[in-house]
């Protein structure tokens, strides 16, 4: 049974791969347009079934796998920064305060008539706002291409005060919940979940203790 991803990101391959299931990636032809009417929720759910329906389109008897991630702040969404200027605007909003990452995961299979669709959220705590510190984190780079403008898993660890809910979710691929939809659909990661979840092998994963700042 074909396991496909529908995704670029890299990040994504690599979690993915830390369950030890065979998959393929294909890029999505899926239009992610955030819309104002939808919140944050129906927002990440509607991309990530829409990224993995766009692929089974082209691989009918595969099973696709799509996910999407979107940063909620004042019922805001913050995607992905088209800038530096805009990263920097996200990163000085997030300081010193919390907000919600959502992470959605969709299956899809043509032949199967198969669509499922959940989400898993998670709380992050950044710490107050340094300019300088900030600065030299924007001029990494990192920013680019992530949702609110950091990386976790990266350089935008040290932004990070802590986390409350799934490491991977912030990330971008909620592996407790792939492994739950995946054995939905006939697909067991040969992997035990808990015990990967114990060993959290990537990035910055044993660094966060999963509880509020006090």
């Amino acid at each position: 049974m074909q396991l496909i991803l529908a995704s670029t990101s890299p990040r994504r391959r690599e979690l993915l791969a830390l369950l030890n299931i065979p998959f393929d990636v294909r890029s999505p032809s899926f239009d992610e347009q955030l819309k104002s009417d939808h919140s944050a929720v129906e927002q990440v759910k509607s991309f990530a079934i829409g990224k993995a329906r766009s692929v089974a389109e082209q691989e009918p008897v595969a099973i696709v796998l799509g996910s999407d991630t979107v940063i909620e702040v004042d019922h805001d969404v913050l995607g992905k920064p088209g800038d530096v200027a805009e990263a920097r605007a996200m990163l000085r909003r997030l300081a010193g305060r919390h907000h919600h990452v959502h992470s959605a995961v969709g299956l899809v299979s043509k032949v199967r008539k198969l669509e499922l669709v959940a989400l898993s959220t998670a709380t992050v705590w950044m710490k107050g706002y340094e300019e300088q510190t900030h600065e030299r984190y924007l001029a990494t780079g990192e920013s680019l291409g992530k949702a609110g403008g950091y990386s976790i898993q990266g350089l935008g660890g040290d932004l990070i005060a802590a986390i409350q809910g799934d490491f991977p979710t912030v990330v971008g691929l909620p592996l407790r919940l792939v492994a739950t939809l995946l054995a939905q659909a006939g697909l067991r990661a040969p992997v035990e979940i808990e015990t990967l979840y114990t060993a959290k092998p990537y990035p910055n994963w044993g660094r966060f203790s999963n509880v509020s700042p006090s």
